[in-house]
């Protein structure tokens, strides 16, 4: 029997897009897998690994491997996340992870793992392939609504240039939805579909080579909120897709040391502070900035916002209005780096939410 058990376990490979917002969840997923005894590998860059080491509880089982970062002209030196760099500079960083493909090639030829686990590495199903022996799963971490919007479309460029506002707004062939839709300024927003993201691939391809190739796709969320969403891609992408559930981290009690956290959350009344994050790759223009910022003003409410500089700016307190800083003085706090969500939002402090 014991043998038996032993047998049933699974060697997994992890391999997410170098953004906190892929890493963390999939460091979520590693735990689930590791609590049912999976042996989990999660190649990632050295500088990523002080970060998510702190989130692996099961040393024994999840081993955090570390990928070379290759240069890359134009890039910084020392950049390896999102967190590293602008968002003119992030197809830079996808080229960089596109080109350690030779080296996850050897690890992968070595290790021989039953499933490589991906998003953004869109040549890993051929790779599998190349190599033999070894299933692919493609785990998105975002909403299935909007991987159906944005990817179950024409992949022409000139052709979603050339369409009318309505006809963006239109939802894809049979899409299972009349409510959960695009605006048309939302609909706009898609054109970062076609840019480059990668030498010689754009952000479209990359994602959609991926869920095409892969063995099966796996989804962050549940069946009774989004199974219909998830039904139209398993039609659409004819495969199966496999449901993990939110898979959110337990929230650690420890202080708030990093940027000052703790000391600046604790001079205000619980549930007198509004927390405001976008995600690493959401680039605000600098009037929309500013707008978000003179809104949060008017609330006369303290504020935290996480959010990465403007479109054409170097730092976000460059960005500011004018007078802004000296208004607001320290019920303002403005961070343009990473920050632990999870434990921010346990603050009681903290009494709303605002992302994107």
């Amino acid at each position: 029997m014991t043998e038996s058990i032993e047998e049933s376990k699974l060697e997994i490979v992890m391999f997410p897009w170098l953004a906190f917002g892929h890493l963390i969840p999939y460091m979520n997923l590693s735990n689930e897998l590791a609590k049912r005894g999976h042996k989990i590998s999660f190649l990632l860059p050295k500088n990523a690994e002080v970060r998510l080491q702190k989130l692996n509880l099961y040393p024994n089982l999840i081993t955090l491997h570390k990928l070379t970062m290759p240069h890359v002209h134009g890039l910084p030196y020392g950049a390896e996340t999102t967190a590293d760099v602008p968002g003119s500079l992030e197809s830079l960083l996808a080229t960089a992870f596109d080109e350690m493909y030779g080296e996850v090639k050897s690890f992968l030829q070595n290790l021989k793992p039953h499933f490589v686990f991906f998003d953004f590495a869109y040549w890993i199903p051929d790779l599998a392939l190349e190599i033999g022996g070894i299933k692919t799963l493609c785990y998105k971490v975002v909403s299935p609504a909007v991987t159906s919007i944005a990817l179950i479309r024409s992949s022409v460029k000139t052709t979603f240039m050339a369409s009318t506002a309505a006809e963006l707004v239109k939802p894809p062939p049979d899409y299972p939805s009349t409510t959960v839709v695009l605006r048309e300024s939302e609909a706009k927003l898609l054109s970062f579909l076609f840019h480059e993201y990668g030498k010689g691939v754009t952000f479209y391809e990359r994602s959609k080579k991926g869920m095409t190739g892969c063995n099966a796709i796996g989804v962050k969320t549940c069946r009774e909120i989004e199974g219909t969403f998830c039904d139209y891609i398993a039609t659409q992408f004819e495969k199966p897709v496999l449901y993990t559930g939110p898979v959110l981290a337990e929230p650690t009690k420890g202080p708030l040391e990093e940027h000052g956290l703790s000391d600046w959350l604790e001079k205000f009344e619980a549930g007198s502070v509004v927390f405001c994050a976008f995600r690493s790759q959401m680039i605000l223009e600098k009037k929309q900035f500013q707008q978000l910022v003179l809104g949060f003003e008017l609330t006369e409410l303290p504020f935290l916002l996480v959010v990465k500089p403007p479109e054409g700016t170097n730092s976000v307190e460059e960005a500011l209005p004018e007078g802004f800083k000296e208004r607001v003085q320290e019920k303002g706090l403005i961070l343009d780096c990473w920050v632990p969500q999870l434990e921010i939002l346990s603050h009681k402090s903290v009494g709303c939410f605002v992302t994107h």
